[in-house]
């Protein structure tokens, strides 16, 4: 069994988006069977978070990057690939390798 990694799902208010990317991030780690677990919050947050990985939208991704251990950033909230993607390519970054999950 390989490590768990802890996700920090956040936006700046801790409300609308996050909480939709949350949603979006659930469906893709338990569609892919990613060791990932999710929490939900806001830019506070990131105080107490002492976790792996953050996940929030493109425009704070970029203002996190050098303040959080890995930033996905997310530009389409909707879009399962585009989470796909950003989980997959952290899970390489930590040595992973995102198909040996699969089913």
């Amino acid at each position: 069994m390989s490590k768990v990694y802890h996700a920090l799902v956040a936006c700046r208010a801790g409300m609308g988006s996050s909480t939709l990317l949350k949603i979006k991030a659930d469906q893709v780690i338990s569609e892919n069977n990613y060791p990932i677990e999710t929490e939900h919050g806001n830019l506070d947050s990131l105080a107490f978070f002492n976790g792996d990985l953050i996940i929030t939208m493109s425009d704070l991704s970029e203002e996190l990057k050098g303040k959080v251990p890995y930033a996905c950033g997310i530009t389409n909230i909707v879009s399962k690939q585009e989470m796909k993607d950003q989980l997959d390519a952290y899970l390489r970054f930590v040595g992973e390798d995102p198909e040996s999950f699969k089913k």
